[in-house]
This record gives structure tokens, C-alpha cells and sequence, in this order.
């Protein structure tokens, strides 16, 4: 049986409390669609660790750049309710722009530091949009879990942050990065890379894990292991380098040598399709 759809506000949270009056636990995996693989290993560990499972679906136009893909960004909500449904959801909530930002809407939600590095800088107004949204559908659905991917790490780092620091009553649960069989993480761009580029795609993951080997293999000096790793994305053929770092895991900060957890993070393009992986060294 699917997983029904609701649109608004009102119906989610009579939703919620009467799963809540049966006494069960609400999960929340929080999407803006195109769902795969990845998002339905997200459903499936909030269904194992809650007993009324939410997903949402909703592209929010606050997080995207002006020069950014909102417009083609796909949608396949029909598509998603199955596998919504498949995975272990009993709800799905698909609202309209209009639903998540009222007329006349100015309050939004910023975390600093966390955002200076990576995805910061590269997308400026990514991650205020990002916790704007997130706080507004906690807000909504008012979860126990809310359940992130490990793919978009400076994310769950920057919501982790945003929780504790606004006392946010939810825990923040972050799942290992799925993967295709050649290593490529699952994200629902990886359907605008043409077969050329899709077949040099396994590459970003093949690098960051010759970091970690080079890391193990006793090199501790950030800026070689930056360098080494930026030279061999570039080497991809028709690879953009947006960004490859070595940062401290907990403050995403800069690191000069190896001497706590580091993550690893990329961005880079193939033709016109960005794609972000990582992996932690600790």
C-alpha cells in the first residue's frame, strides 16, 4: 500500500498526533525528491528506529543559487511515493512553495563558522536556506529522530550545530553514503551526467580514497595531501576542481597537519553537473 501524500501543514501535524497518541515514535527523512537508493536506506533506518515514519519532498528554492539548477532540478513525486512506501514510510508530505513560505516570510536561520569552508563560500545562501527549511519542517513534524546522509557531511554538521544550538528536541541521526557497485555516491544529479561522464564519475571516489591511503601510509602534511588530491581529480578528463580539502572534522576548519579526525570533502564538475563525495580520516 502507498504511503499517502499530504500537502499541508494542518494535515501532517493531525498526522503526527494521532501517531503519537498511539504511542509511537515519529522518524523524519527530510528530501527534495528524485529519491534513489541513498534516500531509501534513509527511510528504511528511521523505520527501524521509529514506529510512524514522515519523509518530505520538497525542492526549496531558498537553498539554490541564482545561477543554480532549481528550475530543472527534477521532480518525480509519483516515483518517490513508492519508494517512499517500499522503504518504510507511512507518510509523505510534498508541500508547495507557497505552503513552506508564506506571503511576506522573513525570518530565516543561520549558522556561521560551520559554513566558512566548502560548499560555503561555493554556494553563498546554501546552508541559511538549508536550516531555514530544516527548521521549519522540524518545526512541522515535530520528530524524536531526523535522519541525514554522510554524503552532504557539512550539512549534517551545520544541522547538528543549528539543534544544539537552538535546544531543537530532535536527534540527529547520520547515515554511511550509499554508493553505486563502481563507488559513485548515490545523488539524484548523477541522472544529468551523459554516459561519457558518468563512466569518468567513479574517479572522485577512486581519489579521495588515495588520500586516505597516503594518509595511512604515514603522510601527515595537509597541503600535500590537498595538492595530490586536486591534481588527480584534475587529471579527469572535462573535470572542474571546485574544491578539494582537508579539514577538521568537528569545526570544518583548516588543518596544517593530520593530527585529528579529518574529512575529506569534494566538489567537482563534470560538464555541467556538480558532484560532492567525502570520506573521513581518523
Amino acid at each position: 500500500m502507498l504511503a499517502p501524500v499530504v500537502t499541508t501543514v494542518a494535515e501532517v501535524r493531525e498526522a503526527v498526533a494521532a501517531a503519537r497518541r498511539a504511542g509511537k515514535t515519529i522518524g523524519f527523512v527530510p528530501t527534495m525528491g528524485a529519491l534513489h537508493e541513498g534516500h531509501a536506506s534513509l527511510v528504511r533506518a528511521a523505520a527501524a528506529a521509529s514506529q510512524f515514519v514522515v519523509v518530505s519532498v520538497f525542492v526549496n528554492p531558498t537553498q539554490f543559487g541564482p545561477k543554480e539548477d532549481f528550475a530543472k532540478y527534477p521532480r518525480t513525486l509519483e516515483a518517490d511515493q513508492k519508494l517512499c512506501s517500499e522503504s518504510g514510510a507511512h507518510l509523505i508530505f510534498a508541500p508547495s512553495a507557497a505552503e513552506m513560505y508564506p506571503e511576506r516570510s522573513v525570518t530565516f536561520v543561520e549558522v556561521k563558522e560551520l559554513d566558512a569552508e566548502l560548499d560555503g563560500p561555493a554556494r553563498p545562501g546554501h546552508f541559511r536556506g538549508v536550516c531555514t527549511v530544516v527548521l521549519k519542517l522540524f518545526n512541522i513534524v515535530q520528530p524524536d529522530a531526523a535522519h541525514f546522509g554522510a554524503k552532504d557531511a557539512q550539512q549534517a554538521r551545520i544541522v547538528r550545530q543549528m539543534v544544539r544550538d537552538l535546544n531543537v528536541p530532535v536527534a540527529v541521526r547520520v547515515e554511511p553514503t550509499v554508493r553505486e557497485p563502481d563507488g559513485l555516491a548515490m545523488s539524484s544529479r548523477n541522472r544529468y551526467l551523459s554516459p561519457a561522464e558518468r563512466a569518468l564519475a567513479p574517479a572522485i571516489y577512486r581519489a579521495l580514497r588515495n588520500t586516505q591511503a597516503r594518509a595511512a601510509a604515514g603522510e601527515i602534511d595537509v597541503a600535500r595531501l590537498e595538492s595530490a588530491l586536486a591534481a588527480e581529480l584534475a587529471a579527469v578528463p572535462g573535470a572542474r576542481v571546485d574544491y578539494a580539502r582537508v579539514l577538521d572534522a568537528n569545526t570544518l576548519q583548516p588543518l596544517s597537519r593530520l593530527d585529528r579526525e579529518a574529512l575529506v570533502a569534494v566538489a567537482v564538475f563534470l560538464g555541467t553537473t556538480r558532484l560532492i563525495d567525502n570520506v573521513v580520516i581518523d
